[in-house]
């Protein structure tokens, strides 16, 4: 039987969580213990009582997630934390988040398994943010619209673009979830293709300004497949089952 100890201990050397500096409420690591057993995993973009209850269904008892149960921050355990935590609890589920780390790995992250998905093998590590280089970048020539074609069927959804640069895309920058707030600083790195996630309102009028292709293909949508293939990789490793928890949030 794996322990829950050799799985945190692995993946907090493998995405190499003491290395990576995070935004507080992250809380990357282990957020909920279970009793010490894990005999399946389910992976998630978020948690939530929704996603537990999912999770138990499967039988799994240790859950992987990008978005973890503190985001808030500091608060009472009470309503939504008191019953995720308390279900967590009494299905012996654990919980494991983990976000930047997770964002810009070399092999399991999101940013870079989005640019292998868009067909782009070659990318490299761009866009500091507490200390490490969090998005990828890639030299591509292909057609604007065959560029957002790629992404919708990877995304499987629909992409809001908002074109004012090139038809011809150059130089690709990606950086999944809700990086549109950064797209000055983006601009800034030669970027004239940038895919995120969403942007706020004024996003959309500054890419106007600096004559930026700006593609938003969905938060949620985006930061699926860092957990997918971190479940994938601890299930070969350990030689267990896994299960993906599907709840689009949207956005």
């Amino acid at each position: 039987m794996t322990t829950l100890q050799e799985i945190v201990e692995y993946c907090d050397s493998y995405l190499r969580l003491k290395e990576i500096q995070d935004y507080e409420n992250a809380l990357n690591g282990v957020q909920v213990e279970n009793s010490g057993a894990v005999k399946k995993i389910a992976a998630a973009v978020d948690v939530s009582t929704r996603t537990l209850q999912e999770a138990a269904k499967c039988g799994a008892n240790l859950l992987v997630v990008h978005h973890g149960m503190f985001w808030p921050g500091l608060r009472p355990v009470t309503k939504a934390l008191r019953r995720q935590v308390r279900f967590a609890f009494e299905n012996d589920i654990a919980i494991y988040s983990v976000h930047l780390p997770l964002d810009l790995h070399p092999e399991v992250g999101n940013n870079v398994l989005v640019m292998r998905a868009l067909g782009f093998e070659k990318s490299e590590p761009f866009f500091e943010e507490k200390g490490s280089l969090l998005g990828r970048r890639a030299s591509v020539d292909i057609v604007l619209d065959e560029l957002v074609k790629r992404l919708e069927k990877a995304v499987a959804g629909s992409v809001k673009t908002i074109a004012f640069g090139s038809k011809t895309v150059r130089c690709l920058g990606v950086i999944t979830g809700a990086a549109g707030s950064e797209i000055e600083r983006i601009a800034g790195e030669g970027i004239d293709t940038f895919i995120t996630g969403e942007a706020p309102h004024w996003a959309a009028i500054a890419a106007a300004e600096m004559g930026l292709n700006l593609l938003l293909a969905g938060h949620y949508a985006t930061e699926t497949f860092g957990v997918k293939a971190l479940a994938a990789h601890l299930a070969g490793k350990f030689q267990l089952d896994w299960q993906f928890i599907d709840l689009p949030t949207g956005l």
